[in-house]
């Protein structure tokens, strides 16, 4: 496991193919739906999607390879994986906590790791799992944050920012610097990667020209100035894969946006928002260089409807949108369950016959 998590861990440096964007949206009603993408561009991450019963045990994975801390789940939750079943990327629990890991390097620092604290500390790709099994309010988050000491696995690991909405819709996001854990006010609902979250809330400002809508005719000497088609007052939105980019697209997208009426489509606007963020294979390597055999770059998108707690994901190799609904789910008697996101990786066509 240690060897796994090792070479997981360096190739994401390596390849630095790292781009997560995280979007949200309210009904009129004021209800929530959490959505965000995962891009990992090196190699297929092997998606499954874990159902976690009450009382679940898992035990901490430590740098040095010995025993750490147990945590046990006192919510069930449903959660989206990567590369392995401790790797929670993205879930909810039964009592409405949404969380979300987001890769956040060079801009990260968590508490060093010491023989002293083992039995306090909790590698930072443990913490979704950790907190939906643990929590039930940002109250709750911040309370559980401040009992832990997050740590990276290596010393040459990408540390990691979080994204955490309650029932009540209320969201934060938290990132470690110098050893200290920092919760912020996530009005804006959005959250991608490296700046930290404050610094791209301040870039907004570099985009204060931006509005929807047409652009007004305009007169340059004696030639008329037109727009050449819609949204002529966007003109310099930035359209690159960076994540100060995909941040400023996000914002102008997710608030420009109709208010939907309904959380089903709240769910299929997020979808729809999140289409612009698909980064397709190969954009992120150099000329000549060589590409994995993937569909895509972004490997799968999420949406959360929070006040049903309802789980919806499409991959790479199937866009069609499955759900699971933690309604349907008794976290008391259920076994914990891993299963794959995708059982054949080529994408379903539905045959139409014309006679």
């Amino acid at each position: 496991m240690k060897k796994i998590l090792f070479c997981f861990f360096l190739s994401m440096v390596a390849a630095n193919v790292l781009a997560c964007t995280g979007i949200t949206l309210r009904t009129s009603q004021g209800s929530t739906v959490v959505a965000r993408t995962i891009e990992w561009g090196d190699s297929y991450l092997d998606g499954h999607y874990v159902v976690v019963p009450r009382g679940y045990t898992q035990r901490a994975m430590l740098p040095d390879g010995s025993k750490g801390m147990k945590f046990s789940a006192e919510y069930g939750y449903v959660g989206l994986t990567a590369q392995m079943d401790e790797n929670v990327v993205e879930g909810i629990n039964e009592a409405g906590l949404s969380a979300g890991l987001f890769f956040f390097p060079r801009y990260g620092k968590y508490t060093g790791y010491a023989d002293s604290i083992k039995n306090s500390c909790l590698i930072d790709i443990q913490l979704v799992s950790y907190i939906l099994g643990k929590c039930r309010t940002i109250a709750d988050v911040k309370s559980a944050v401040a009992s832990i000491h997050v740590i990276g696995f290596s010393d040459a690991a990408p540390t990691s920012h979080w994204r955490f909405t309650d029932a009540s819709g209320k969201q934060v996001v938290l990132e470690y610097k110098n050893g200290e854990a920092y919760f912020y006010d996530n009005d804006l609902g959005i959250l991608t990667n490296s700046p930290d979250f404050l610094w791209h809330v301040n870039n907004l400002n570099n985009y204060v020209n931006l509005y929807p809508g047409a652009a007004d005719p305009n007169e340059l000497g004696n030639i008329k100035l037109t727009q050449f088609g819609a949204g002529g007052k966007m003109l310099g939105l930035p359209g690159d894969i960076t994540p100060p980019s995909r941040f400023v697209r996000a914002a102008f997208f997710t608030h420009t946006s109709p208010v939907p009426q309904t959380t089903a489509k709240a769910v299929t606007q997020a979808f729809h928002i999140l289409n612009n963020f698909d980064i397709p294979i190969g954009l992120e390597f150099a000329k000549g260089q060589a590409v994995p055999d993937m569909q895509s770059a972004t490997q799968w998108t999420s949406a959360t409807d929070i006040d049903n707690r309802v789980i919806y994901f499409r991959t790479m190799y199937n866009s069609n949108i499955r759900a699971i609904d933690l309604g349907e789910i008794d976290f008391k008697k259920v076994k914990f369950l891993s299963v794959a996101m995708d059982a054949t990786k080529e994408q379903p066509i539905e045959w139409i016959e014309v006679n």
